[in-house]
């Protein structure tokens, strides 16, 4: 989703699928807020997510920023089972990185500095990279993300 920032830049907002899966399961139908699930969707986009309104983002992910993330961010001798631990977070982030100041990611993953190698969470990856990552209610208001529901109640 691209929104104009307080400072008159375009931000381009990249959101990890665990925040549409939590939505929909935890308090957010699509049949109920649409407008939430509207967002830039990569191509590497998990089975689980099936929303119809997001953007794909016509972008191929930068192979050298993928392996740069994984071995900055990571480890760089992650064995074959940490590199599927990983899942497409490394690709999330990449994409964030073509420009850390002007793409944010939104994730319901919470910082946990301590992690080690595979088990690295993206707000603290990410951090390492400049980028910035905002959880979905920081992410909602950060649009100014309203249902208007009380205008139709008066």
């Amino acid at each position: 989703m691209k929104r104009s920032s307080p400072t008159g830049s375009n931000v381009l907002y990249l959101l990890d699928a665990n925040v549409l899966i939590t939505a929909h399961r935890d308090y957010m139908r699509w049949r109920e807020f649409p407008s939430f699930g509207i967002g830039y969707s990569t191509r590497r986009r998990p089975a689980d997510v099936k929303v119809k309104d997001t953007i794909p983002l016509d972008e191929e992910p930068d192979p050298a920023l993928v392996q740069r993330v994984i071995s900055i961010g990571y480890a760089p001798n992650l064995n074959d089972h940490e590199l599927v631990k990983l899942g497409r977070d490394p690709f999330l982030i990449a994409y964030a990185l073509v420009n850390p100041a002007g793409r944010r990611i939104v994730t319901t993953e919470v910082s946990r500095p301590k992690k080690r190698r595979a088990n690295r969470k993206i707000p603290d990856v990410a951090k390492r990279f400049g980028i910035k990552t905002l959880n979905p209610f920081q992410f909602a208001r950060e649009l100014d993300f309203t249902t208007d529901w009380r205008k139709s109640v008066r």
